[in-house]
């Protein structure tokens, strides 16, 4: 399972309506690919086609897509968002990561 929270919903809604797409026809994709300063990074966009090997969750009313092995790395993960401070923007609340970077932009397992 891949979870979002209550700020992450509000903002990924908030998103939606500015780009004039529904949720009926588009939905979160999460993915994790090669790079950043600690060898894993976070990648997340609006798509509306589903692969055949695609893993679908639905939290919090969001509904995310990951493929199979980028879910591996993002199983238990919740998606968060933070409007702070120390910086602004969608991060990844991983239990999988054994380490992360400085700029939590990149991780390893």
């Amino acid at each position: 399972m891949i979870y979002v929270s209550d700020t992450a919903r509000k903002k990924v809604d908030s998103l939606m309506q500015e780009a004039h797409i529904t949720p009926e026809e588009y939905f979160l994709r999460v993915s994790v690919v090669s790079g950043g300063c600690s060898g894993l990074t976070y990648k997340m966009d609006f798509d509306n086609e589903k692969l055949p090997m695609d893993q679908e969750f639905e939290d919090n009313g969001i509904k995310v897509v990951t493929d199979l092995k980028s879910f591996l790395y993002l199983v238990n993960t919740t998606l968060e968002f933070s409007e702070g401070l120390s910086g602004k923007g969608f991060y990844f609340n991983n239990p999988n990561a054994s380490r992360s970077c400085g700029c939590g932009e990149s991780f390893s397992v």
